[in-house]
């Protein structure tokens, strides 16, 4: 996945049209972005992506995410992508990595992913399974980060030998590992050891789904 610095300036490419009298400073990337100055700076010090604002950079230019965050050519630049397939991508919906989950929103907008990105999730048939949100919390670091943009397999609910899945409990939507264990419940694993593991029998939870994917890698 590209830098902060380097996908600032390819949105600077992008809009450098807009600009006509001018040259494209951080600052009219920020104000785009919606961003302010002092947290544009502080994101780019950290090479923090913004990833809610550049989802709505894409959408009002019919970009897909995939094609700003990954290397192209100056020349691909000219011309919006024009060849991407769509998921659900729910804004408002995160799953917790952390000690609980946010009310679930069930309003969605479509997100916009290219080709190469499509193979790696299972091929154009398995997209009308999957679902795209964001993480909250740490307790899935190294793998998953907060904020990270992940996407679900709905389709995919057997937990058979375990695996990352995000699933519904009484204290809301979770991120975790599952591992079955012999005498039936299920061991909640958190990839962060700061984390404690707890157990649950499977009828006290219900499997939303495989995570699939992020962007920068395939889970």
């Amino acid at each position: 996945m590209k830098s902060f610095c380097d996908i600032v300036e390819t949105i600077k490419d992008i809009v450098s049209g807009e600009f006509t009298d001018k040259k494209v400073f951080d600052k009219d990337i920020a104000q785009l972005l919606n961003i302010s100055q002092m947290n544009f700076a502080t994101m780019k010090k950290r090479n923090k992506l913004p990833f809610h604002e550049l989802l709505d950079f894409c959408a009002k230019r019919s970009i897909a995410i995939n094609w700003l965050l990954y290397n192209q050519s100056p020349e691909s630049l000219i011309e919006p992508t024009n060849q991407f397939y769509k998921v659900r991508y729910f804004a408002s919906l995160s799953a917790s990595a952390g000690g609980g989950g946010e009310g679930e929103e069930l309003a969605s907008e479509s997100l916009r992913i290219e080709a190469p990105f499509v193979a790696a999730l299972g091929g154009e048939k398995a997209l009308r399974f999957i679902e795209a949100l964001h993480v909250s919390g740490d307790s899935m670091e190294p793998l998953l980060g907060y904020n990270d943009l992940i996407f679900i397999n709905r389709a995919k609910v057997s937990i058979g030998r375990g695996g990352i899945f995000a699933l519904r409990t009484a204290e809301g939507l979770l991120v975790k590992r599952i591992q079955p264990r012999k005498d039936g419940r299920l061991e909640i694993i958190s990839d962060n050891d700061v984390y404690p593991s707890f157990s649950v029998a499977l009828n006290d939870i219900e499997i939303l789904g495989r995570v699939v994917g992020r962007f920068g890698a395939v889970v």
